[in-house]
């Protein structure tokens, strides 16, 4: 029985009543009948965990800690009629089956949609999991659904253009695919607010207890028939017009021009800016200058500015680990036969750009060891340097030459390195030894660069030692994730020499508290891990890593200004850089399309609700070619003195992205409870600010009551909260967790919308069997669930940092044929595998998929079949967002019920 759906409208009129059926008062214990899941006896009313009692007790997993806290609402009152039911007493009377009205007289109408957010019917055998069964009787596929809410903006937008104009309608998600089109807003795959209606007032802001803030993503990679922001001549060449003096914004569409353009009003400072008499236009009888629709910067959201044509061009260093654990291992040898093909892959293939980067070698153990591969020379010199306490460079020339003059060296130097170091016997090597020599490469040579490092030694245990077990401990939590101080040091020489470090690993002991990926993802580099290269698979990634390292255009040296309307201050920048004392100014070492910040802003003044709010980025950045450029991005959002505006204009995953950002850099110094209890916090104030200001009609309190575009978000919070970083399990790894939690800081939208609610397809429709396709459109996901697998089924599950394809036990063998041209489901292999390449509809269209999605996610995916019943299903379960997770996280269901009750409770 489904729960009664109330008339809702999603128009911009009327804000969605969400479902009736929920309960009118304090929730009592239910009884759970036949349910896998139900509580041990003594369990007593849900006052301070709703998450279940029995999974906390399996294989003697501690209980989770409890959803309230001092800042949350109250634990429920034992009232005289609860004191006289029994621990696990019969249901209260608002149940009826899945939910019970306090009205008998109630008709319950069904959703004309499947729960799974399709059209299609459900089979009725779909896989029974305790996991996915909720505590209070709800039934999980009745509740708002995310994928439908995916599905309706897809049906909406997909195929269409978005015109990014002042007043323009809430943008499409980040998950669906659309044209955007830039009239004088900037696109929303640059920035993203977290509401496009600002309060005018800061205790309305409060009262709201929505962040204020965008997700910024100055890079961002365009679809297919956008066009880039345009390239104008710097204001010295008088391509552009000057910014405001006052403050040091630039240009854009929202200054206001006064006395006929002599003069322009800036928001950001709330000054009168004169403009030189070099750069003078009279204005029309609207206000704008009569060459706007010939300026960029005059007419457009986006645009850049080509400050400097000449510079020295972004430099590549290879630095490989020649001591005994990588040459007796062998991955010496491989490494520098992957390097060899790369590189000459490099130079003959893409052309001069790449013929003409700069690049430099080295080796190193204990020691280091340069070369000089200076074209002058007939041969390679090697430098040796013992002293790497004091690290000087013995010379300067010819440690970084182009490629297209120095590739026959470095060629045969790779293939003589291995039998230069056979038979050492140096054991020690420190993976910052790499990193200082480079830097000082890099100094020398007066450019910035890339510093990829092949380390295959143990690594080097610094100060801090620490296990996965001291992190449940409350003493010392940050201690786990915050990095040393030599670290943050080190880091803060490479950004501000526009060193970007990658490092890929060979080591596979876990290391602590020296976990070696901080420097990489502060300095907007990468850290690629492989268990061996022996394999096909480790190889090919290998192989793809570095390809997306090399060829990804890269930012060097960025300085990012943040600019608002006056009336606003910018509070804090989460992501993945050294935060320094200004907000309002960040400096990076790199960054590409994936690199993502998420700014919060704070009311200092009123807002005139007239004028709006003006959000601007600018990132002056190095380019590749040497090219300093300055990319400025401005959005005008509208302010307004109602809550209802607020909620109206938000988008759930924008909040989720500012959310994940926020906690995971406050992990460095709060402990994990007290961040996932504040989570819970702020939704519910902000469910229980919106029923109590924003409602448009009398709702009783029995009725579910959620913002129209806000409907994803408890899902999308809940699978936060139970993330391996906020909420580690009796199996998680440290160094697993601080590596998720150093490429989730700093993704976009898309992808941390993906993250935390992964796409899962059902491969064995009817479109996919009949004939091929490869648009992910033409697959209708389903629910992250346990109750959406089908025994009978083939699923892909993909996360931005996982591809999974899970083979139920009943699958037709005519599928397996088809698919992996095998005929049984005992013959067919689990972990890490490459389809066969068969022709028939059901293979295409599942490799074309499966490549699509690869070539869309910010880091390399290697596929992995799970069955259905095999050990191999728990990476799967960890995809399930909206069942209870395995390391104890609460199923969606339950996490909305208390929402709703706790906003109810605040209410009273």
């Amino acid at each position: 029985m489904d729960i009664p759906a109330a008339n809702h409208s999603y128009g911009s009129e009327q804000s969605w009543q969400g479902y009736t059926g929920w309960p009118a008062v304090t929730p009592l214990t239910s009884q759970p009948t036949a349910v896998l899941n139900s509580a041990p006896a003594g369990f007593q009313c849900p006052v301070s965990d709703f998450q279940s009692a029995s999974s906390a007790m399996v294989s003697g997993v501690p209980p989770p800690v409890c959803m309230t806290d001092s800042s949350a609402p109250p634990p429920l009152s034992a009232g005289p009629w609860l004191q006289q039911q029994p621990p696990w007493g019969p249901p209260p009377h608002y149940f009826n089956g899945v939910l019970y009205e306090a009205n008998p007289g109630v008709s319950f109408c069904s959703n004309t949609q499947s729960p799974q957010g399709s059209g299609s019917s459900q089979s009725d055998s779909r896989v029974s999991s305790p996991s996915s069964e909720s505590r209070y009787g709800l039934d999980p596929q009745c509740l708002p659904s995310a994928v439908r809410g995916m599905e309706e903006d897809r049906a909406e937008w997909e195929g269409k253009v978005y015109v990014s104009e002042p007043g323009s309608p809430l943008p499409p998600l980040a998950t669906t695919d659309c044209t955007v089109e830039d009239r004088g807003n900037a696109s929303p795959r640059f920035i993203r607010c977290t509401s496009y209606s600002f309060p005018t007032e800061g205790t309305t802001a409060q009262q709201s207890h929505l962040p204020l803030g965008a997700i910024v993503t100055p890079l961002a990679r365009l679809e297919k028939g956008e066009r880039p922001p345009p390239v104008c001549p710097s204001v010295a060449e008088k391509g552009c017009v000057p910014g405001c003096n006052a403050c040091g914004a630039y240009m854009c569409p929202f200054m206001a021009w006064q006395d006929c353009g002599q003069r322009f009003f800036c928001p950001f400072c709330g000054k009168l800016a004169e403009v030189p008499w070099q750069y003078y236009q009279p204005t029309n009888r609207q206000g704008r200058r009569v060459d706007s629709d010939h300026k960029p910067d005059l007419s457009l959201g986006s645009y850049e500015i080509l400050e400097m044509h000449t510079g020295q061009a972004a430099g590549m260093l290879l630095a490989l680990d020649v001591s005994a654990p990588a040459v007796n291992g062998g991955q010496l040898d491989l490494i520098c036969q992957h390097l060899r093909s790369f590189l000459t892959s490099l130079s003959s293939e893409q052309g001069a750009d790449q013929s003409d980067v700069p690049v430099g070698l080295m080796t190193y153990d204990s020691r280091l060891h340069l070369y000089d591969l200076s074209p002058t020379l007939s041969r390679p010199h090697m430098l040796v340097i013992t002293d790497t306490e004091e690290l000087e460079l013995p010379v300067r020339d010819g440690l970084l030459v182009p490629l297209k003059d120095c590739k026959d060296c470095i060629d045969n130097m790779l293939q003589q390195i291995p039998q230069l170091v056979a038979g050492s016997e140096d054991t020690s090597s420190s993976q910052d030894l790499p990193i200082h020599a480079g830097l000082k490469i890099l100094q020398a040579v007066g450019c910035p660069g890339k510093l990829l490092i092949f380390h295959c030694a143990p690594l080097t245990e610094r100060t801090l030692k620490q296990s996965s077990s001291g992190f449940f401990g409350s003493s010392k939590p940050k201690s786990l994730f915050q990095p040393l101080e030599p670290c943050i040091s080190l880091a803060k020489e490479c950004v501000s020499q526009g060193c970007s470090v990658h490092l890929f690993l060979f080591s596979q002991q876990d290391v602590g508290g020296a976990w070696p990926g901080h420097i990489p993802y502060l300095t907007g580099g990468g850290f690629y891990c492989y268990e061996s290269l022996q394999s096909e698979g480790d190889r090919k990634q290998l192989t793809c890593d570095l390809r997306r390292c090399v060829e990804t255009e890269t930012g060097y040296k960025a300085e990012l200004r943040v600019f608002v309307s006056k009336g606003l201050r910018v509070s804090g920048v989460y992501g993945s850089c050294n935060p320094g004392t200004n907000p309002t100014h960040i400096s990076l070492a790199a960054l590409d399309w994936r690199t993502a910040l998420a700014i919060q802003f704070i009311h200092c003044s009123p807002l005139d609700e007239q004028r709006g709010v003006v959000i601007q980025v600018a990132l002056s950045y190095t380019s590749s070619q040497g090219e300093r450029r300055t990319r400025v991005h401005s959005l005008s959002i509208q302010c307004s003195r109602h809550l209802l505006d607020t909620f109206r204009n938000c988008q759930a995953q924008t909040l989720l992205t500012f959310y994940c950002k926020k906690m995971y850099c406050a992990v460095l110094e709060r402990p994990l409870q007290d961040l996932r209890e504040e989570l819970q916090t702020e939704v519910t104030e902000a469910l229980a600010c919106y029923r109590k200001h924003c409602c448009s009609t009398s709702v009783s309190p029995g009725q579910l009551v959620l913002p129209q575009f806000l409907k994803a978000l408890p899902v999308y919070v809940n699978s936060l909260r139970k993330s391996e970083v906020l909420l580690p399990g009796l199996h998680s790894s440290v160094t697993e967790r601080q590596l998720l939690r150093s490429q989730l800081v700093s993704m976009d939208v898309r992808n941390t919308a993906t993250h935390f609610y992964p796409l899962l397809l059902p491969l064995l429709s009817q479109p996919m069997c009949s004939e091929p396709v490869s648009m992910l459109s033409a697959v209708e996901a389903v629910r992250c669930s346990a109750s959406s697998l089908d025994p009978g089924g083939l699923y892909l599950a993909y996360s931005p940092l996982t591809l999974l394809l899970w083979v139920g036990r009943c699958v037709p063998h005519q599928a397996l044929l088809q698919l992996f041209s095998i005929t049984c489901f005992s013959l067919l292999p689990s972990g890490q595998v490459c389809l066969p390449v068969l022709e028939n509809p059901l293979s295409i269209s599942v490799r074309r998929i499966i490549d699509n999605l690869q070539s869309d996610a910010p880091y390399t995916l290697k596929l992995q079949v799970v069955k259905q019943g095999d050990s191999s299903e728990e990476a799967l379960h960890h995809l399930l967002v909206e069942d209870k997770s395995p390391n104890g996280g609460a199923s969606y269901a339950d996490f909305l019920y208390h929402l709703h009750v706790n906003s109810l409770r605040l209410l009273v």
